[in-house]
């Protein structure tokens, strides 16, 4: 059945938003114990310094809109070409697991290595949804 590519999918938004919360949350805590002033916000860069302390759930975010770009942009083909197979829909939870564990070991500051393993496993996992989709697509 095709739709159950939507669970993932609805999963993976669901974590774009957590990490959003996440990054609200830690910035107005951020703005309570360290009020800013307009040196903070004079430009770009200063802005940067100012949250530095709480930089990496915002890091996260914007890295959620660089990879599952790929992923996102796959969904509605899978759909319209009929194509959201069990593999497909295996793989988009594998993917969207990964990219659970990236966010957790990201904004928790864990172990460098480990977060990139994730990352490249996801990236890998993605290829293997588009690969699959290419394949597929070919073969009807």
């Amino acid at each position: 059945m095709t739709s159950g590519i939507i669970w993932p999918t609805i999963a993976l938004v669901a974590l774009v938003y957590c990490v959003w919360v996440v990054l609200f949350r830690q910035r107005i805590a951020h703005i309570k114990r360290s009020p800013p002033t307009a040196e903070d916000f004079a430009d770009s860069e200063a802005a940067l310094r100012y949250f530095r302390p709480v930089e990496m759930p915002a890091n996260n975010l914007a890295n959620l809109f660089e990879m599952p770009v790929l992923y996102f942009a796959l969904v509605p083909l899978l759909l319209h070409f009929d194509l959201a197979n069990p593999i497909q829909v295996a793989l988009a939870w594998a993917f969207v697991a990964a990219r659970v564990a990236h966010s957790w070991i990201h904004i928790a500051r864990g172990p460098i290595p480990l977060r990139f393993a994730v990352y490249i496993a996801s990236c890998a996992l993605l290829a293997a949804m588009w690969i699959g989709f290419t394949v597929d697509l070919l073969n009807t």
